[in-house]
């Protein structure tokens, strides 16, 4: 297959990123020791930055999702993009369960889901209690993906009905038959008060907080919300999502 490795090339799977002494030691090796502390930073940062899914639930799922709770609580104005599955503040317990336990057998991990999705539950209190604001933007083909079968989607689908007269979230979709010119389906992300965004991909959660590029997320998601329908028509999308199911 053509993603095997070749008998010539070495495993890489186990490499560990380079500790602070082997920075130091590599510094000095080039005679430039004073470059040791910039480097040292530079690397912890982007250890922190790009994490592996592998590693960051290699305990199970809980503690990554306990982990984000600080950071979804503080936020004032998150803006999320949805182009999978319905992000998880929005989630119902039998959604997330099903979706977590999917994860958890795909990649393997200790299955600890039902702490889990008690974790990812606490993260809807914000909807409720405090100043937060919440502007999801998703697209419609995620109303139509059955995670968990029929009976967990209409549990779904009839729970973002609910949510969507919340004062807090402005939730639009875009229709699929929307004529794409400015953008482009993306990969999920979330944007934290203009200056952190989180993005996921299949094998990795990848946190980025350098300006320029929190300002290209900031444009894709204004480009992404032109064609999205809010209120009364965004109501109508789930409805007929619902009517789907049979």
């Amino acid at each position: 297959m053509w993603l095997a490795r070749r008998k010539d090339q070495p495993d890489r799977t186990h490499e560990a990123v380079p500790t602070d002494a082997d920075i130091r030691t590599w510094c000095e090796a080039c005679g430039q020791p004073d470059l040791a502390p910039d480097l040292i930073r530079a690397t912890r940062s982007a250890d922190q930055l790009y994490v592996h899914w592998a590693r960051k639930h290699r305990t199970g799922l809980r503690q990554a999702q306990q982990e984000l709770l600080p950071l979804h609580e503080r936020t004032r104005v998150q803006r999320v993009y949805g182009s999978k599955v319905v992000t998880g503040f929005l989630q119902t317990p039998g959604y997330a369960s099903a979706l977590l336990s999917a994860i958890t057998r795909f990649q393997g991990t200790p299955n600890d889901v039902a702490a889990a999705v008690e974790a990812r539950m606490q993260r809807q209190r914000a909807l409720y209690e405090g100043d937060h604001r919440f502007v999801v933007l998703m697209e419609e083909t995620v109303l139509k993906y059955r995670i968990g079968g029929r009976k967990v989607m209409a549990e779904q689908l009839a729970h973002l009905l609910e949510v969507m007269q919340l004062p807090s979230l402005a939730f639009g979709v875009i229709p699929f038959t929307t004529d794409r010119m400015d953008a482009w389906p993306l990969e999920p992300f979330y944007v934290y008060d203009d200056a952190t965004v989180i993005v996921e991909t299949l094998t990795a959660e990848i946190r980025i907080t350098e300006a320029s590029e929190v300002s290209s997320y900031l444009r894709a998601f204004q480009a992404l919300g032109q064609p999205a329908v809010y209120g009364p028509p965004a109501r109508a999308l789930v409805e007929a999502a619902v009517d789907a199911l049979g």
